[in-house]
């Protein structure tokens, strides 16, 4: 027979497993309502002014800049640099064709190719952290330079998004090794908008 003590332990393990189990099928389940609703909302880009802090480094060479963005439906994407620093060639050649490379897709009008949607991307639910937000892996379903490979977190609740961060899955330029990215965002007057408050900081890291 199984002692009383060894009886007691069997049973508070079982029921330390089935607790765990328990929380990360809620966990998950929490996860995939989340992308459901996201999913579910208007992918629609809404008018939005952000800061951003763009770095570049090549060896010992390394640039900076930071500017102000701004998107609207009737200009199309603008930005105004505010501050710079480091090899005025990094600056030229490499920080300023990511940005003038975003203008341009959305002038193009391409933007729904980076459209956070089941046509660009695979969403897998990825649990809930610290902060109680459900974070999301993603897969692009093409190598483009509009499309990043990594994760997202979104606010439980209503599906908000609140962070996009990776590394795009198409290198912009030869003159780029990657470009890894992130972006905080917040809920301003029922629009979702790049927290113009927190930077969205681009790191270019140059073959």
């Amino acid at each position: 027979m199984v002692p009383a003590t060894r009886r007691r332990l069997l049973v508070v393990l079982l029921l330390a497993i089935g607790f765990s189990s328990s929380a990360r099928a809620i966990a998950g389940n929490a996860a995939d309502d989340s992308i459901k609703r996201f999913l579910a909302q208007d992918d629609a880009q809404p008018h939005y002014r952000a800061l951003r802090r763009l770095e570049a480094e090549n060896g010992s060479r390394k640039g900076w800049i930071e500017a102000v963005t701004e998107y609207s439906r009737e200009a199309g994407f603008t930005y105004a640099i505010t501050a710079e620093g480091g090899s005025s060639y990094i600056r030229s050649k490499v920080l300023r064709a990511v940005l003038d490379g975003e203008r341009e897709v959305i002038a193009k009008g391409e933007t729904a190719r980076s459209s956070l949607d089941l046509v660009n991307y695979s969403f897998q639910a990825n649990g809930i952290d610290d902060n109680g937000f459900a974070n999301v892996l993603l897969s692009p379903r093409r190598k483009e330079r509009v499309l990043v490979k990594g994760m997202m977190a979104l606010n439980v609740a209503d599906g908000a998004l609140v962070r996009l961060q990776g590394r795009l899955a198409k290198n912009p330029s030869f003159w780029l090794k990657n470009v890894d990215i992130v972006r905080i965002y917040e809920r301003l007057a029922d629009l979702t908008r790049s927290a113009p408050l927190s930077y969205s900081t681009d790191n270019c890291k140059m073959v």
